[in-house]
């Protein structure tokens, strides 16, 4: 059965942007700075790439991250999911209206009713591979509010970007449980269990 992994890049300050994040800014001020690890990385950021990489059957994302990675600036054959290793596993990207142009038609699938039913649909494609929820933050925190998430995987860049878009934004207490921490010299990579 595949788990459900929310997986995301997050600043010390709780910020997964920068300020003005947009099309032509996909991260905003910033921001690449949270990516430093994927896009550089050293043995222990490699190896959670190809780990995360090698199981995902299926990814989800919103409709925002959506318009960025396949926008002009967005994947290509060289970069795409997993960074330079450019993995293509089904996306289902969670909006309220599909786009009428997409360039990356060939992998996406458009959910129009919502993350928990993007997720159910996410685990049938994927069988027994993981379901990674790589963002953005509206879309993860849709997600624990679901309650569909068996995995939070944040990649903690040392940066402060003093403003930005947080991950967490109020919502009820939630109780997780610590199970791997692996610091590299770009990030700190932390995995945590819903309880």
């Amino acid at each position: 059965m595949a788990r459900v992994i929310a997986d995301i890049s997050m600043s010390l300050d709780g910020f997964v942007t920068g300020p003005n994040p947009g099309l032509d800014n996909g991260l905003g001020d910033g921001g690449e700075a949270l990516h430093t690890w994927a896009l550089h990385p050293d043995p222990v950021d490699a190896d959670v790439l190809d780990t995360t990489t090698a199981a995902t059957g299926a990814v989800i994302m919103g409709r925002r991250l959506f318009d960025i990675i396949d926008g002009p600036h967005g994947w290509t054959d060289e970069m795409g999911y997993g960074a330079d290793r450019a993995a293509t596993p089904p996306v289902l990207v969670v909006t309220r209206i599909p786009p009428a142009r997409v360039r990356l038609a060939d992998r996406m699938t458009f959910v129009v009713d919502g993350v928990a039913s993007a997720v159910s649909k996410g685990a049938s494609i994927a069988g027994d591979r993981d379901v990674v929820i790589m963002g953005g933050a509206e879309v993860i925190r849709g997600a624990l509010d679901a309650g569909v998430v068996d995995e939070l995987r944040l990649h903690l860049a040392p940066v402060l970007l003093g403003a930005g878009t947080p991950l967490f934004a109020g919502g009820p207490p939630r109780h997780l449980r610590q199970v791997r921490s692996r610091p590299s010299g770009q990030a700190t990579h932390l995995t945590y269990l819903l309880e």
